[in-house]
């Protein structure tokens, strides 16, 4: 929800996505997200997909690339960090009464974000 909320602020008064806006949006999200959820990078939350996912959209942007590559390689970014959340214990939510029984399963959150960030791109790919 914060997220949503976050971007939709940003994007209220635009009636098309480019990518400094889309980055700009992405930004804000992952900054709404760590700071309601008092979250960071190597808690094994969804900031885990969307923190990599938002400075690869960046990284992409900056080089010069189109909407679409720097979707594609936000997406790269963010199935990365769903990977490395297999690899870590939970310092936040649910999971982090398991300890580190929660270390080789995948954060929901994470995975979540990973999906919805597929989506988009996907869609973009269909409409252009």
């Amino acid at each position: 929800g914060t997220a949503f909320l976050r971007c939709s602020k940003i994007a209220q008064d635009k009636s098309t996505v480019d990518s400094e806006l889309a980055s700009l949006m992405l930004n804000e999200a992952v900054n709404g997200i760590k700071s309601l959820g008092k979250a960071s990078a190597g808690d094994k939350t969804m900031v885990d997909a969307l923190e990599p996912a938002a400075k690869a959209f960046d990284a992409s942007y900056k080089s010069g690339c189109g909407l679409l590559s720097c979707l594609q390689s936000s997406c790269k970014a963010a199935r990365e960090g769903v990977e490395y959340t297999k690899t870590i214990a939970a310092k936040k939510g649910r999971a982090s009464y398991l300890g580190d029984r929660s270390i080789g399963h995948q954060d929901p959150g994470a995975t979540s974000s990973a999906i919805i960030l597929e989506a988009i791109t996907e869609y973009c790919k269909k409409t252009g």
